[in-house]
């Protein structure tokens, strides 16, 4: 009887083409296609310029605004700079897309929540309180400015929308004012020359305008004696004391205790702004809002408040963790490289260790075809010489047998598939004893 030669390999078998070659091109389309993904819906590195509303000239926004723009100047950011008339129109710009902005600050009670979809927040920056001034010889009340010229600024601005809801909260007809919008600058102007009899500002401690009003020995501040009753009726406003003499000891500026009414701002951007570039806005807002100040105690801002519009998921890793790891210890665009790197590599690496593990399936399928070839045909030789019985072998077998022994001989593979060439080339030796017994 033939030895059967494939009995020498019991326990190796091929591995199936088709099956392999499957896994290959499904893993091969489906890295193509997160590829292109990736490369198509994200920003590989930050914008190097961004756009930021700020306010209208002589306001706390406007210089806050500046003091950013130093800050990223640092980084490689531009910050360009766009002057509004306040909060409100800051958000209106925010929620246009066709605007171009993508920072600004929010002034709290402007929007409703529903109407911040696209926006997120960085968190609260500080007080905005509502400064009442007045001339001296003026009424202290808003009953007794009626037919009186108040400026309560400009149309979008922060002090016209509040002082519009509390003249309809105290039931007075808004018509019997003589309402002037005007500019902070142009108010503060028009107080000092007794152009206007009274002024309603929003605006922190930090803008000039509100600081040189203040200092005017011919300009008073009134103070909201219901102040609590508006804090009750309007959820977004808090109530603030100004000491008395904390502006000026020397000419004892205020002169008595004064209850003010205050919002707070926002930091806001779009959803869609890079991470890296909201970490790098939380950490200037950091330098810029944490100082102690006369309504604020050391560090208290910025902070972890979402009023209308909801914090982003970077600002409450911030404020929770700090800067992610790399950014603490690399320069900005070589931390948001790597970041982005590791977004890419990890799904990418996903991918690979199947498609390694295929890829290496098939090379092993590869030196194991080579082998069976030549099995395969020296299997169907063998079933030639058997049907010889005992003839000798035809001058055709023996040819075909030297071909597979050069074929045998010429075949390289690795190291791991050795002890299978060896087989075969035992195998065809044992083949030709055969015949050389027939002969």
């Amino acid at each position: 009887m033939a030895m059967k030669p494939m009995k020498r390999l019991e326990g190796i078998r091929p591995l199936p083409p088709r099956k392999t070659l499957t896994v290959i091109f499904v893993s091969l389309a489906a890295l193509t296609l997160l590829l292109v993904w990736l490369f198509s819906f994200l920003h590989p590195l930050p914008p190097h310029i961004i756009t930021m509303a700020t306010g209208p000239e002589g306001s706390a926004y406007e210089t806050f605004g500046k003091r950013y723009k130093i800050l990223l100047a640092k980084e490689g950011i531009e910050l360009r700079l766009i002057p509004t008339n306040g909060a409100i129109d800051n958000y209106n710009r925010l929620a246009d897309p066709r605007s171009g902005v993508q920072v600004g600050f929010v002034m709290g009670g402007v929007t409703g929540e529903t109407d911040s979809a696209n926006l997120v927040s960085l968190g609260t920056i500080g007080y905005e309180p509502m400064w009442f001034f007045t001339h001296k010889i003026t009424a202290n009340k808003l009953k007794g400015l009626k037919g009186k010229r108040l400026s309560i600024g400009p149309e979008g601005s922060d002090s016209r929308a509040l002082v519009t809801e509390l003249l309809k909260h105290n039931a007075f007809d808004i018509g019997s004012f003589h309402l002037l919008g005007l500019s902070p600058e142009t108010t503060e102007e028009d107080m000092l020359s007794d152009k206007i009899d009274a002024a309603v500002l929003v605006n922190s401690m930090a803008s000039p305008v509100v600081r040189k009003l203040l200092n005017s020995t011919d300009i008073n501040l009134v103070s909201f004696s219901r102040a609590d009753a508006y804090v009750a009726l309007f959820h977004s406003l808090s109530k603030l004391v100004m000491p008395a003499g904390v502006v000026n000891l020397d000419k004892d500026i205020p002169l008595h205790d004064t209850t003010l009414l205050a919002t707070k701002s926002s930091l806001v951007v779009h959803g869609n702004l890079h991470p890296a570039l909201q970490y790098l806005l939380l950490e200037a807002a950091s330098q810029i809002h944490s100082r102690r100040g006369i309504f604020q105690k050391g560090g208290e801002f910025p902070a972890a408040e979402a009023l209308e519009i909801p914090l982003s998921p970077e600002a409450r890793h911030y404020y929770k963790s700090g800067r992610p790891f790399l950014q603490r210890y690399l320069p900005f665009w070589l931390a948001a490289l790597v970041e982005e790197f590791v977004i890419l590599i990890i799904p990418i690496l996903g991918l690979m260790y199947p498609l390694g593990k295929s890829l290496t399936g098939l090379y092993g399928w590869g030196m194991q075809r080579k082998i069976f070839l030549i099995y395969g045909e020296l299997h169907w030789l063998e079933e030639e010489i058997d049907k010889l019985g005992n003839r000798p072998p035809t001058p055709d077998i023996l040819e075909r047998l030297r071909n597979l022994e050069l074929r045998a001989n010429r075949v390289r593979v690795s190291s791991n598939y050795m002890p299978m060439l060896y087989s075969l080339k035992e195998t065809i030796q044992f083949v030709r004893a055969r015949l050389n017994k027939r002969k």
